[in-house]
């Protein structure tokens, strides 16, 4: 009960925010054009079949230190078909002020990221990028805003959403673990 009120508190807060989210969503991930932190495409067909972690991060965050996780989950199952996404936003309290250059070199020097980082965009509100429009409106996601950086989107290999977790489950916890490899 109180996660859900609480859920409505920050819904709101962000529709003064940031307005109101876009109606809909893309059909699906591959209907979806994803820039890499650098610019350049990231092909859907690179993540076609593959188990997909998307997760909004931020370099000013407490929850920044969550990045090592990632890493290793990357490395951990990445021989297996899985892969995780990085989506700077800076919604949350300006904790991701940075230029693309910037943000790169951060999570490359800090952290060793080497996963893939799309452009940074808004996951909330008038602007809310079509992928957090997807991620959001499916089942999984509930349509509920995101509530703060690094919470996660677990997409199966058949392209469906399977799971998210709340910013602060640890990327290496038990149920996302579990549902990474029930994903593999």
């Amino acid at each position: 009960m109180l996660d859900k009120l609480k859920g409505a508190v920050m819904s709101a807060a962000n529709r003064v925010v940031y307005g109101k989210a876009p109606e809909g969503s893309p059909p699906n991930l591959e209907a979806i054009p994803l820039r890499r932190l650098d610019g350049t495409d990231l092909p859907a067909e690179e993540l076609k079949g593959k188990v997909v972690l998307f997760v909004n991060v931020a370099s000013r965050c407490g929850l920044t230190p969550q990045y090592g996780a990632l890493v290793d989950l990357y490395h951990r199952f990445h021989e297996r078909g899985f892969v995780v996404v990085g989506a700077p936003c800076n919604q949350f309290l300006g904790q991701e002020p940075g230029s693309a250059t910037e943000i790169a070199t951060f999570c490359a020097t800090k952290y060793g990221v080497d996963f893939p980082l799309l452009e940074k965009q808004d996951v909330n509100g008038s602007g809310r990028s079509p992928l957090y429009q997807w991620l959001i409106g499916s089942p999984a996601g509930k349509g509920d805003d995101i509530s703060w950086n690094f919470e996660k989107f677990l997409v199966g290999r058949d392209g469906t959403v399977r799971a998210r977790f709340a910013p602060a489950t640890k990327p290496d916890a038990p149920e996302v673990i579990a549902a990474i490899e029930a994903s593999l």
